[in-house]
């Protein structure tokens, strides 16, 4: 009898597919205080580094860092309502309602613009798409910082395996037709009994291929 394939695993949960449990797990939070940053610290389940807070009542926060922030930065106003910031500003950690915490734009470099506020307040999110948000919903003003992290490259597979497993990715993965025709639909030396097209209905073993798709085929010439 073959094993169960990756989607039949992924569905069911496991250590492979989870994000390790960690002692440093901080909780981002809004607060109106004021506060002087003491550190930059990393999250490795974060592209975007946090910034640790010490606020006027003596404890301590973490936030979102944005680009330029440094230990002794005053924290004032770092965090507003969209009904005060102003129009054009680059912004980032929106939430998608009153008081529900950071949501849109938490990815390194992925500002949204505030387009336009009134009884509604229209952002336009790095996606090129417009969404309507709610005036009392707070956002961070600024870009996030850890842009361009990219740029340097890996130069390791074992590096890569690190970052990824940090993450609680599956790496490395093989494909599919690579596999044994008893290990997923698509192995075996034959590769003719592809389950395509797959409904969105079925049960998590049998979702693979193509998933309820629009059309089917090569498009014809016209």
């Amino acid at each position: 009898m073959g094993k169960r394939i990756i989607a039949q695993r992924r569905g069911k949960g496991g250590s492979t597919f989870r994000v390790p449990t960690r002692s440093f797990n901080p909780k981002i939070e809004y607060s109106n205080q004021v506060g002087v940053v003491t550190d930059v610290v990393n999250d490795t389940r974060r592209s975007v580094p946090l910034a640790e807070v010490q606020y006027s009542d003596k404890h301590v926060g973490y936030l979102l860092a944005a680009e330029g922030m440094k230990v002794g930065d005053v924290v004032n106003d770092y965090v507003m309502t969209l009904s005060h910031i102003p129009e054009g500003s680059p912004i980032f950690a929106v939430e998608s309602s009153p008081n529900s915490g950071p949501v849109f734009c938490r990815g390194a470099g992925s500002s949204a613009t505030l387009i336009s506020k009134g009884k509604e307040c229209k952002i336009k999110l790095p996606s090129k798409s417009i969404k309507v948000f709610n005036p009392n919903c707070r956002a961070t003003i600024g870009i996030p910082a850890g842009d361009g992290r990219r740029e340097k490259p890996l130069i390791k597979a074992g590096r890569k395996w690190i970052i990824a497993h940090k993450q609680g990715k599956y790496y490395p993965r093989t494909s599919g037709k690579k596999m044994n025709a008893v290990d997923h639909p698509y192995g075996g030396s034959g590769h003719g009994k592809r389950r395509s097209p797959v409904s969105h209905d079925t049960s998590p073993g049998a979702k693979v291929g193509t998933i309820s798709p629009r059309r089917t085929g090569k498009r014809k010439r016209k």
